[in-house]
């Protein structure tokens, strides 16, 4: 059974702004920085674009792992989605939304996603996976949001 994780963030910045820091490959490896990630194949700095790849290399419960993710559906500035081609879990795809509300930002973050081995992957969502995974996006969206307001 999939498990997903909604998240929403309010970010003090406009959509334009925090959709090209969400998308940028440097400031998702400053946010993932205690899991010593880093992009090691495809787009490895910048922005990433619509079609593209990126090779993630990280250490995650103590293993080194690799995982390749692609932009498969991009709106400038309202979305953009990323779905895992190889990697640890049996599949993810990642919804980025961006909401612009004034002169400030709604992100929303979908992420679903199903671990390999069956029920016993499921079991593993569910007493740990899922917190882990919602604490890293949590980091990740913080950063963002700091990155994105400290620039106005």
């Amino acid at each position: 059974m999939p498990s997903q994780i909604l998240l929403a963030t309010h970010i003090n910045a406009p959509v334009e702004k925090v959709f090209d820091i969400a998308r940028n490959i440097d400031v998702h490896v400053e946010s993932t920085k205690h899991t010593g990630e880093r992009a090691i194949a495809g787009r490895t700095s910048g922005l990433i674009e619509l079609g593209e790849t990126v090779t993630w290399r990280a250490k995650h419960f103590g293993i080194w792992q690799n995982l390749t993710s692609k932009i498969t559906e991009m709106e400038y500035p309202n979305y953009f989605t990323d779905i895992q081609l190889e990697g640890a879990f049996k599949n993810f795809t990642h919804e980025h939304y961006f909401y612009p509300i004034l002169n400030q930002t709604m992100m929303r973050d979908i992420f679903s996603f199903k671990s390999p081995c069956g029920i016993f992957g499921d079991a593993v969502n569910y007493l740990f996976l899922s917190n882990y995974m919602t604490r890293l996006l949590l980091k990740r969206n913080e950063v963002i949001k700091q990155i994105a307001e400290a620039t106005q």
